[in-house]
């Protein structure tokens, strides 16, 4: 039987390196496995579409879903490669106006991009969780360390979304650490901040983010996720099976990971209480705390769909079911 081959871009994740080291090989694929970094992998896929599949920032590909591409230039399986809690993405001037969270109301915060995933969850929780309207501060966009960022796509916001370009010879975190803007939602922290720098006055909103965290986790059950698995739109539709055996692979090579992460006689990773850092994670989150398919995502998908409604980004508001391939619907149990 002759196999189908792909190129597949995405970072070295330990819950995708299978795919990459050959460990998993998906039913009817040769995949040569691309480990690029997020950044660099989201340029080229939505701008040149230069890979099979590739991993995709959610914020962007819903973005690709509502800018009236008919039919829209990707589609998504159900895989989440990377996902993160973001009450640790905001930064303050611990010499400035904020304290508290609330104390956002009317201020000026700096985004890398406004449509960043990171920043999608950020503002929607400081909403719903810290009643700082989505409308509420001014937007300040640009680079974080390097000057002249821009949207990877083009955004038709509402008139009450205020954003204002940084000047090109500024940066997001220098404007931080000088007072020139009172917040910085960032999904990478900035290199001057206090942890890294003896002296920043650029710090955490949250100084006990994980246990920020851990309750918003409690109250919402909501792990939210980053980025997903995106297949040319052309490429699936020619070949159909190739969403289920993908999903399939991705999932097997998941499974192995988690396997690597219970091993006591070796550690596969760097941390001298890995295995109490994973208990309490599945005591708190359960044993698949990082899950792939709609049917255990559901709530966290819709919530995001939501979000990118109400602050512009989205034209209509999706349900989860509609951003995935249909063949990759049912779970498959770890």
């Amino acid at each position: 039987m002759s196999r189908l081959h792909i190129s597949l871009a995405c970072w070295n994740y330990d819950r995708c390196r299978p795919l990459l080291d050959g460990r998993v090989r998906p039913e009817g694929l040769d995949i040569n496995y691309i480990p690029t970094s997020a950044e660099e992998t989201f340029f080229r896929m939505t701008g040149f579409k230069e890979f099979d599949v590739a991993e995709m920032s959610l914020s962007t590909y819903v973005l690709t879903l509502s800018e009236g591409s008919n039919p829209p230039p990707f589609i998504a399986i159900p895989v989440f490669p990377s996902r993160s809690f973001r009450h640790s993405s905001i930064f303050i001037n611990r010499q400035g106006r904020i304290s508290k969270p609330e104390d956002l109301v009317g201020k000026k915060v700096g985004l890398p991009e406004y449509q960043l995933t990171a920043c999608v969850w950020i503002r929607g929780i400081m909403s719903e969780e810290y009643h700082v309207p989505i409308d509420s501060p001014s937007y300040f966009t640009g680079g974080l360390e390097a000057a002249g960022r821009k949207e990877k796509l083009k955004l038709r916001l509402p008139r009450n979304i205020r954003i204002n370009r940084i000047r090109k010879n500024q940066t997001l975190s220098s404007m931080v650490e000088a007072g020139e803007i009172d917040a910085l939602y960032s999904p990478r922290a900035p290199s001057n901040l206090a942890d890294h720098r003896v002296g920043s006055k650029v710090v955490r909103l949250f100084k006990d983010y994980e246990e920020e965290e851990k309750r918003y986790f409690k109250k919402t059950r909501i792990f939210p996720i980053m980025h997903v698995i995106v297949m040319r739109r052309e490429l699936y539709e020619r070949n159909k099976w190739l969403a289920r055996s993908l999903y399939k692979g991705f999932v097997e090579a998941q499974r192995i990971a988690y396997e690597e992460l219970s091993q006591t006689f070796a550690l596969a990773y760097m941390d001298p209480w890995l295995g109490a850092h994973i208990a309490e994670t599945r005591q708190l989150m359960g044993y698949d705390y990082w899950p792939y398919g709609l049917e255990n995502n559901e709530k966290t998908l819709a919530t995001f769909l939501r979000y990118s409604f109400e602050q512009g980004i989205a034209k209509h508001v999706l349900r989860p079911e509609d951003i995935f391939a249909p063949e990759t619907q049912e779970t498959f149990k770890i």
